[in-house]
């Protein structure tokens, strides 16, 4: 493929676009503010031929949260993070030392998308019947355009999602069969708390006593575990 070649195929998918959000830069990889590249290969060599991006979230700190927001991959040095939300999946791109890693989550697979803003960041949610994906943006992305994304992939799920058999790691913290979250246990988190604090300063939403406000801890001090219905949920066990 010729160097004109991303370049003329970036262009047109900019033009074709519901949302200004797919840029020719971040497509093509000729992104000012990343002068070697945001990536190893320009995202849009990753498309298939008639896949058609309609949302585009970039990051620069950090990359997939996979199963919880704690496990969260990060782009290598210089590198960052392109999110593509296509006419057919999500995908996201991140950055490494000498290649790119890329986590996929078609429609299809999709129970839920949502989205959480935070003073510190921002995350569009993807979850499957087993798995959870924590996709981040950067801060200061406009709450519409995380909004009318999770709209568009809802709007091409499947009426029964069959769930992703990749081994991605992205699988959910489970109790009696079912995933831990405020959807199905309200008063529970759906992560772990930590102690650790946040690295680089910036990998804490902002928004987590928001989340977590309905949390009810240990009451000798261990914030280590997570309690259902007053009772201690031990995850060696599950």
């Amino acid at each position: 493929m010729s160097d004109g070649s991303p370049l003329d195929r970036a262009m047109t998918l900019a033009e074709m676009a519901p949302h200004a959000s797919v840029t020719v830069g971040v497509l093509a990889g000729r992104e000012e503010s990343f002068p070697g590249g945001r990536l190893h290969e320009p995202p849009v060599t990753r498309l298939d031929g008639t896949e058609a991006p309609a949302y585009v979230l970039t990051n620069e700190k950090r990359g997939i949260g996979l199963g919880t927001k704690r496990n969260t991959t990060s782009p290598a040095g210089d590198r960052g993070t392109v999110i593509l939300v296509t006419d057919r999946r999500t995908l996201c791109l991140v950055g490494g030392t000498e290649e790119d890693s890329a986590i996929e989550v078609p429609h299809d697979a999709v129970v839920a998308a949502s989205y959480h803003t935070g003073l510190l960041a921002t995350r569009f949610v993807l979850r499957t019947p087993r798995k959870q994906y924590h996709c981040w943006a950067k801060r200061s992305t406009a709450e519409s355009l995380l909004a009318e994304a999770a709209e568009y992939v809802e709007e091409r799920t499947a009426d029964s999602p069959e769930e992703i058999e990749t081994d991605d790691g992205a699988n959910q913290l489970t109790y009696r069969g079912q995933p831990i979250s405020r959807e199905n246990h309200p008063g529970v988190p759906d992560e772990p708390p930590s102690d650790s604090s946040a690295p680089d300063g910036d990998d804490s939403d902002g928004d987590e006593t928001r989340d977590q406000s309905d949390a009810t801890p240990a009451e000798d001090g261990d914030d280590s575990r997570i309690q259902y219905r007053g009772k201690p949920i031990d995850r060696s066990e599950n």
